[in-house]
């Protein structure tokens, strides 16, 4: 049995943090980045730090002992990798990221309490 949330969680973490921090490493080792974040560099921050927000915020509410701590490390580990091995990728993080919060989101409010 797969844990949907869990996995939406490592994506909208890693893919958000590759969007955030995408453009420091493209100016330093001469990268190419797309239209928007050179025109527009707050815009992929600010929508990768709201991705980050919310897969920290689920990864926290979860708990360490169901796999919170686990969500963080693999989001980072994603993150590593997919902005450093496929260093392009951060382009299509502009449209994962938020697809990955949006479903994390419904996801989780559709979970009843208690």
């Amino acid at each position: 049995m797969m844990d949907n949330l869990f996995l939406l969680a490592v994506a909208a973490l890693g893919w958000g943090l590759s969007l955030a921090t995408y453009s420091i490493f493209a100016m330093r080792r001469q990268w190419p980045m797309g239209a928007l974040q050179m025109d527009f560099p707050a815009i992929p921050v600010l929508i990768g730090l709201v991705a980050i927000a919310v897969s920290v915020w689920f990864a926290v509410a979860r708990g360490p002992e169901a796999g919170g701590w686990v969500i963080i490390l693999f989001g980072i580990l994603l993150a590593i990798f997919w902005t450093g091995f496929l260093r392009v990728g951060s382009q299509i993080s502009l449209f994962l990221a938020p697809i990955a919060t949006v479903l994390l989101i419904t996801g989780w409010l559709s979970i009843p309490l208690g």
